[in-house]
């Protein structure tokens, strides 16, 4: 395979074919072995479950080229994990670890090349996604099941760098109580798109979800964990049932304090603590931290002192401090770092 012709520095975050991904059907009570295909069709029935009653769920991760020419993944076994908690909650057949993992290796591996040179600030993002493939036409699960996984290189989430975002309360509720928001399934992200087109529409580039229960709690927002920085330096991420886990905060967390031995606290976090807070962030696979610099509650806005024009002192350390381990620059602790190539 030659290296694609690319203009690795200007690229944006949006799909671009890659010549391999991955295959594997689930019939008869067991997942086959799966395989490397090019072609990048689905082929179903007008009446697979995915169409009709969204059993479906899915991952998403990066390869890297480190500063020593690695090509690596980051802590893709949480991944694997995640997804098979995923499935469970939708009766679907939790697709092993061990093929999981098998998978991203052989994919990156055979798209290699398209893995973006060190210093782009580009990467190779890694989708993976399973779903019911088998005929239902009656309220039940499916009996047949596929799990994909492809890649496509990207640009950084923020051209130019991040900048403080402006988010708003939204009206809408991102989960029930004991629903699935806990889980990475599609049908979450499709609940939450009414709310993101309104707050886009609002003049906001994202949504703060409050708990379902009570709407005194921050959650999450449609795609991404937070993270405020108190004013002593300490970092605070909410806690909620209904709260995806998501592996860039929980490796953030650790890292605040195992690293760089700050003060870390999982805990509920009431909407009337916001104003007090000295930073906040938005943390996901696709940017790492967004900062948000205002929250607007209808009308009423909260400024955080970090302000809106540059990251946060304490959020940035955060940031260089995950983006080092993930680009080699940085020491990564065991096992979150594994070479493709």
């Amino acid at each position: 395979m030659e290296k694609p012709n690319l203009d690795w520095e200007n690229l944006d975050f949006s799909y671009r074919k890659t010549p391999y991904r991955f295959v594997a059907n689930y019939d008869n009570g067991a997942w086959e072995k799966g395989r490397l295909i090019e072609d990048d069709t689905v082929c179903l029935s007008e009446c697979a479950g995915i169409l009709q009653y969204c059993q479906e769920v899915f991952e998403g991760l990066k390869a890297y080229t480190q500063k020593n020419g690695d090509i690596v993944t980051f802590r893709a076994d949480l991944n694997a994990e995640r997804m098979i908690d995923s499935a469970k909650r939708l009766e679907m057949p939790p697709f092993p670890k061990e093929d999981f993992l098998r998978a991203v290796e052989e994919t990156v591996a055979a798209n290699k090349d398209y893995v973006p040179p060190y210093g782009t600030g580009a990467s190779l993002y890694i989708r993976p996604y399973m779903f019911a493939s088998g005929i239902v036409i009656g309220v039940k699960p499916s009996t047949k099941y596929q799990f994909r996984l492809f890649t496509t290189t990207v640009g950084p989430y923020f051209k130019g760098g991040a900048k403080p975002i402006t988010i708003c309360v939204s009206d809408f509720d991102r989960a029930a109580p004991k629903g699935t928001g806990h889980i990475k399934a599609g049908l979450n992200y499709a609940m939450s798109l009414h709310a993101y087109v309104t707050a886009h529409a609002n003049g906001f580039d994202e949504n703060m979800f409050l708990d379902p229960a009570t709407h005194s709690f921050v959650e999450e927002t449609g795609g991404a964990n937070f993270i405020f920085i108190t004013k002593d330096g300490g970092v605070v991420t909410p806690k909620s049932n209904s709260i995806l886990p998501s592996i860039t905060r929980r490796s953030i967390m650790y890292l605040a304090e195992h690293v760089l031995g700050m003060k870390v606290e999982e805990r509920p976090v009431k909407f009337s603590e916001v104003k007090d807070f000295a930073e906040c962030g938005l943390c996901g696979t696709a940017a790492v931290i967004s900062p948000v610099g205002k929250i607007v509650d209808h009308g009423e806005e909260i400024c955080l002192p970090s302000g809106m024009n540059e990251m946060g002192k304490v959020t940035k350390k955060l940031y260089d401090t995950l983006r080092g381990i993930q680009l080699g620059e940085i020491e990564a602790p065991a096992g979150w770092i594994h070479k493709i190539a």
